[in-house]
């Protein structure tokens, strides 16, 4: 399936927003754990946590560091999406960092491609996140200039959601961006700090 995707900046910035986001008893959902650095992030915020990825090797891992540390409120899963996701489960927060470069023919690598224009994952996510939001839910979505911040937009409006940008972080040649998704309209990260 390939390696386990490490954490670097883009999971560093995500998790920097988590700890903002998460607090006691909500239900939360890691969409591509990879190593779990978020899931572990909302679990130590007090969330009740999904950890899942479609690489079994992340999940193992995952749940190796769930038995040595003796974490109780983490659960790993295989799933590509949400295909092992129950229709009845609902989260008050969804994190995603998605594969999210445009994909390499010659060097494919499911934790980076995110297909032909880099924007097809992150188009197949948010169609079907919706379905697993509760009423007043988030998603926490990181994406990379690279992917095209216009077409991403464009993306989430024609999938009906309500968003803001909660964080950036400028690199050498990207930029990172930090999305909060609603399917209700909601205050932005400016409103929510005064």
């Amino acid at each position: 399936m390939g390696e386990v995707y490490e954490p670097r900046e883009d999971s560093e910035l995500l998790k920097c927003e988590v700890c903002k986001i998460v607090k006691p008893g909500m239900r939360v959902l890691d969409m591509g754990t990879g190593t779990g650095v978020l899931a572990f992030a909302a679990a130590a915020y007090g969330g009740d946590v999904l950890a899942v990825d479609v690489n079994p090797e992340a999940v193992a891992l995952v749940g190796l560091h769930i038995e040595k540390a003796r974490i109780e409120n983490v659960e790993a899963r295989v799933s590509n999406l949400f295909s092992a996701i129950g229709e009845t489960e609902r989260f008050d927060v969804i994190l995603c960092n998605p594969p999210y470069l445009l994909n390499d023919p010659h060097d494919p690598d499911p934790a980076l491609d995110g297909g032909p224009t880099g924007v097809e994952f992150i188009a197949r996510f948010v169609h079907d996140a919706k379905k697993h939001l509760k009423e007043h839910g988030k998603i926490l979505l990181l994406f990379s200039s690279f992917t095209n911040k216009e077409r991403v937009d464009r993306v989430l409006k024609e999938n009906g959601y309500y968003f803001f940008e909660r964080a950036q972080l400028a690199m050498f040649m990207e930029r990172l961006y930090v999305y909060e998704l609603s399917a209700k309209p909601m205050r932005t990260h400016d409103e929510e700090k005064r």
